[in-house]
């Protein structure tokens, strides 16, 4: 019996690369533009889609970029969530959790999520929709932030550890962003790592 190769790409293999094709080329742009020259119309050209084709996927610019975080986010976390599952225990897995932390919030995440956090600020619709997105990211790493800490702690220890750490990170991206000094960051997140250890091991003693 010969067998056929399938050739062609079926309708929902389609839509699906088109609508991964818009988002990336979302983020790039708001990497590379920033939001006010981040149009719709750029987005289109970049990922060689008609506007047509796009409104078929997102009705608006909002939701369009709200999607394309949420793209970048999820991608970040599944990448987080694989390399936690090999951190070693203990102390070092702690503080080799807090560099996963760093790693995620910073770069093109930090850089396209303050500009739509920004923007959002006097942008209803863009701030409705970045909500929800916002919270998902904050439960997976949370979800996350529990797993790397290796042991049972309570629940409010291990959420208050892990927005300080994601209120600490995102502080450092943001300093990198406007021109911070590398050393300067590096010495603050090994200072960070050093008071989390404290915090983990007290809770660790009382549990």
């Amino acid at each position: 019996m010969v067998s056929t190769v399938r050739t062609h790409r079926t309708q929902q293999e389609r839509r699906a690369q088109t609508r991964v094709a818009l988002l990336d080329a979302t983020i790039g742009c708001l990497v590379e533009l920033g939001y006010a020259r981040t149009t719709v119309q750029e987005i289109c050209a970049r990922a060689g889609v008609s506007r047509g084709a796009q409104q078929h996927h997102f009705t608006t610019k909002a939701e369009l970029l709200t999607a394309a975080l949420e793209h970048l986010f999820a991608r970040l976390i599944g990448e987080m969530t694989a390399a936690a599952s090999s951190l070693p225990p203990g102390r070092e897995r702690v503080t080799m959790g807090i560099d996963l932390l760093w790693e995620a919030y910073s770069g093109t995440l930090s850089t396209a999520a303050v500009e739509l956090w920004v923007a959002a600020r006097t942008d209803d619709e863009l701030r409705d929709t970045l909500r929800p997105v916002d919270r998902a990211l904050g439960h997976a790493t949370l979800q996350l932030y529990r797993e790397a800490a290796g042991v049972e702690l309570p629940e409010a220890e291990v959420e208050t550890l892990m927005l300080l750490s994601v209120n600490f990170v995102r502080g450092l991206a943001l300093d990198a962003m406007i021109g911070g000094g590398a050393e300067r960051r590096a010495r603050l997140l090994e200072e960070w790592k050093a008071t989390v250890l404290d915090r983990y091991a007290t809770a660790v003693e009382r549990t």
